[in-house]
Formats: structure tokens, sequence, C-alpha cells
């Protein structure tokens, strides 16, 4: 075993799983599990939870402090949401369902190996902001916010490259909205995620007539595999370094790859409506937020969609209800939305002078300085 193996310490209970992990670790001549007399300190620590998992997350959570591994790596037959929320908080770089899947452990370990023989480097301070707009429930306007939100940066006149990505799955409607047939979406990045560079970035990107570059989602989960998230975080990163603003259109979900994204975006905007149920779903999504260590009100701002000022709920009440300001209202234009999507045209085209286009120019204003960046605060 050459000097550069890295060491990998075991911590698994699971005798198949064991045994499935030793056997796919052993074919990698650069990679050594480490004996029960190694005290040296290893590079990747891979570690089952058990059932229930809070103890181990305690005790994760302390090796990660003290700086016990590089990397840790769980797995667990317990796939949960609240269990991936404390993986990520935890500082786990990869989750691993059981029975483990062998193509999926190497590509993880593939990307380790990556990471440690070409160490990360810090953002530039000229990259790209992310916002990431996410609604409470469907049917409220957030692709509406996200679209003409990135329509209002791309024309307002101060030179910022703005792309807008559809994480909408499976259902991303933007290319609809805007009335485009792009050939491409960012599934083709997932397929052929070994030539992802800016040159095949700019090839499956479509470029609206408002100035924005369009990624749309796919329409189909068929375009997902284990290398999906990894693969979504690297291309965030690429267009970080291709354009000033990124608009993400995240619908209403709170899978792992979302949760990723939203780990890595600069600002999320939470849209909601001035209803109970939907008031308590964005409640539930600022609790998410605040168990992955991002406190609301330094991430979050909540969006009021469909503003009324004689709703049966005030914005008074809202704000009582969420425990924080409402960030933004949107003034309601049902008539005038609707009439827009459905002849595939932005607001600033259809209607350029209605409060509702107003209100998104001056959001996006509110968001952003001069110098493209998120307001301080944000």
């Amino acid at each position: 075993m050459g000097e550069t193996a890295f060491v990998v310490k075991l911590q698994i209970k699971s005798p198949p799983a064991r045994k499935a992990l030793e056997q796919i670790i052993g074919a990698q001549q650069w990679l050594k599990i480490q004996g029960p007399d190694d005290a040296r300190r290893p590079d990747l620590l891979i570690f089952e939870l058990g059932s229930p998992p809070d103890d181990d997350f305690r005790q994760i959570q302390s090796l990660v402090d003290m700086g016990a591994a590089d990397e840790v790596f769980l797995t667990s037959e317990n796939l949960s949401q609240e269990v991936l929320l404390q993986a990520i908080r935890a500082g786990a770089k990869e989750f691993f369902s059981q029975p483990l899947n062998e193509e999926e452990v190497q590509q993880a370990l593939a990307q380790f190996k990556k990471r440690k023989d070409e160490p990360r480097q810090r953002r530039p301070k000229s990259a790209g902001q992310v916002v990431y707009v996410i609604g409470s429930k469907g049917g409220i306007g957030s692709t509406t916010i996200a679209i003409n939100l990135a329509v209002a940066l791309a024309e307002n006149g101060k030179g910022q490259s703005v792309a807008l990505m559809d994480m909408n799955m499976p259902f991303g409607e933007v290319p609809l909205f805007l009335e485009m047939a792009p050939r491409y979406h960012w599934g083709e990045a997932v397929k052929n995620s070994n030539r992802l560079d800016e040159s095949f970035l700019t090839n499956i990107l479509v470029r609206h007539s408002s100035g924005v570059h369009v990624l749309p989602s796919p329409a189909s989960v068929d375009s997902f595999d284990s290398r999906t998230p990894e693969t979504l975080e690297r291309l965030l990163g690429l267009m970080r370094r291709m354009f000033d603003i990124l608009i993400i259109d995240g619908g209403q979900s709170l899978g792992s790859i979302s949760l990723r994204l939203l780990d890595l975006s600069d600002v999320i905007l939470l849209v909601s409506i001035l209803s109970l149920p939907c008031l308590t779903n964005t409640q539930k999504v600022l609790n998410i937020l605040h168990d992955l260590h991002h406190p609301p009100r330094e991430r979050a701002k909540v969006i009021i969609n469909r503003y009324l000022k004689n709703s049966d709920i005030s914005l008074k009440h809202a704000k009582e209800s969420l425990h924080q300001d409402v960030y933004w209202t949107i003034p309601n234009d049902y008539r005038t939305t609707m009439s827009a999507i459905n002849q595939g045209k932005t607001l600033s085209q259809l209607a350029p002078r209605a409060p509702i286009t107003k209100s998104l120019r001056d959001l996006a204003n509110a968001l952003f300085e001069s110098s493209g960046h998120p307001e301080k605060g944000l």
C-alpha cells in the first residue's frame, strides 16, 4: 500500500453493510481501511446510524467539531426527511441508504478523492448571487415571481447577467410561461457530468428575449441518479462564475436536492398568501431552515403574493403567526397574471405599467444594490 493511500475508518454495525463497504473500499488502491490498532486520524469516517439515531448524531457532531476526520459519510436504513436534515446539519458529506448501492458508494468515494487531490478553493468575491424562490404550497404564484423577478433584474439597465434555473420537478413550467421550446434541460448536465464546463453549459442554456438565460428542468425523474446532488452542486458553482445573478424556481420541493441547493443559496424568497394553510406551511419551512442552522431572519424573506388590503388575515396577524416580518407584498392581479401566462409573455411585455409589474421591479431593486449583490442582512 503506497503512502498516498487515504485512511477510512468504518463504524458499521450491520454485517452486510460492513462487508459491502470493505469490498468496495478494498478494490480501491488509494484507500485503506483503518485497523483496530491504527491510531492515525482518518481521512474519512463512514458511520452507520442506529435507531433511534439521536445519540449517534450527537456523537458525530462532536467528532466533526473536534476534527476527528476530514470528512464524514453516513449510512442508515432510515431515509426519512428528518434524518436527512440531521445528517446535513451534522456536516455529513454523503448519506447512503441501505442496502448499499455499490455504484453510489463508488461515485461518492471518487468525489472524495477529487476533493482531497484538488482542495476546494474559496469562492471568489466576484461570484454571482443565488436567489432561491420556494412556495409554501402549490398554485400560489412562485413560478410567476421567479420568472418576472429574473426579467426585472435583466431589464433594469444595470448590465447584470441573469440566469433562471427551473427546479420545480418534475412539472417545471418556466418554458411554458415564456413560450419557449428548449431542446435541453439540466438533466443533460447530470448525464454528462464529466463534460460539465462553461462551454457545455452555454450550449444547453436558452436565451429569452429579455436577456435571461434559462435552464429548464427535466420532464421526468428518469434524468436523476446518484450523481444528481453532487452534479447540481458543481452546476451551481459554475453558474455563479458565469452569471451575476441566478434565480432558482424551486417549486415546493424539500427533497435532498432542494435542501442542498437551499443551503448554498444567498437569499431565500419564501412565497405565501394570506390564508391559514399557506401561513402554516410557511412556518414549517421556516422551521426547517432554522434546523439547517440558517436562521430565517438572516436568509429567508417572506413574500406575500396576491395581497389584498381587506383580506380576512392581516399582515400583522401573519407576522405574529410566523414570528417574522413580511418582507414584501405583491398586489393581487389575477387577470393580468393569467393573461401573461396564457400568452407566454412576461408581465413587463404585457402590462409594463401595471401595479404588479412595478411591485416586482421594486422587489428586484430592494433585493440588490447597484453592484448586483444582495442588500446587507440578506
